[in-house]
C-alpha cells in the first residue's frame, strides 16, 4: 500500500460550489483505475468544522505503485489539476496497516487525518520505532472496529518521520477523535479496495 494526497488551497470567498460539481461530473472516471485502491474525494470548507481554509485535498491508496506513478507523471490524470489549479506538493508515505471497518459497505461522508511527529528514538537498540509503531498498528485495529468506520489506513513518511493516519467515517468525524484535519467526502472510488492487505503491511 502507498498513500498519497494534495492539498489545493483556495481563496476565503473561493465558491466551493464549484469543487462539488467537478467531483460530480469527473468523480466516477477513477471508479475502475487498475491499481488503486481508494480515491476519497476530500474538501474542507471554510468556517465548516473548524477548517480555517478552502481546500480540495483528494486522499490515495494505492496497491500499485507503477499505477500511481503513471496517473502522476504519465498522464494518467494529475495532468488536470495541473491544469485547472496549478502543481501542488504531492504527499506520500509507506503503508504500514489498513482495516476494514464494520462500515464498509456504507457511503462515507467524512473522513479524518492526523499527523504525528515521530520523535528521535532514545532507545540505544534502535527498536523504539519499531515499539511506537506496533502499538499504532493496535490502537489502528481498536478504532476500525467502532461504529461508522469504513477504512482505516496508517503511513509514514520517512523522510519527515512523520506518521500519517486516515479513515473514513460513515457519518460525521465523532467531536472526540484526535484528528489535525476533518473532511467532507464528496465522492468516495474504490476499484480495488478489496486486494488492499488487511492488517500490518510486512
Amino acid at each position: 500500500m502507498y498513500a498519497k494526497q494534495y492539498e489545493v488551497t483556495l481563496p476565503a470567498d473561493y465558491d466551493m460550489g464549484i469543487i462539488r460539481k467537478r467531483v460530480a461530473d469527473f468523480g466516477h472516471i477513477l471508479d475502475d483505475r487498475a491499481g488503486l485502491a481508494l480515491k476519497a474525494y476530500v474538501i474542507r470548507e471554510r468556517g465548516a468544522d473548524g477548517s480555517p481554509v478552502n481546500q480540495y485535498a483528494p486522499f490515495y491508496l494505492w496497491n500499485d505503485t507503477c499505477a500511481m506513478s503513471n496517473f502522476l507523471v504519465g498522464g494518467g490524470g494529475f495532468q488536470g489539476i495541473i491544469r485547472d489549479f496549478g502543481r501542488p506538493a504531492v504527499h506520500h508515505w509507506t503503508g504500514i496497516a489498513s482495516q476494514t471497518g464494520p462500515a464498509r459497505g456504507a457511503t462515507p461522508k467524512a473522513a479524518s487525518r492526523r499527523l504525528t511527529d515521530i520523535t528521535v528514538d532514545s532507545d540505544p537498540t534502535g527498536m523504539g520505532i519499531t515499539n511506537l509503531i506496533q502499538n499504532e498498528i493496535d490502537e489502528l485495529q481498536d478504532l476500525a472496529q467502532r461504529d461508522g468506520v469504513h477504512t482505516a489506513a496508517l503511513a509514514v513518511d520517512p523522510r519527515h518521520w512523520q506518521l500519517m493516519r486516515f479513515i473514513l467515517w460513515e457519518h460525521a468525524v465523532p467531536e472526540a477523535e484526535d484528528a489535525t484535519e476533518r473532511y467532507e467526502v464528496l465522492h468516495l472510488s474504490t476499484p480495488h479496495l478489496s486486494d488492499l492487505s488487511e492488517g500490518r503491511h510486512w
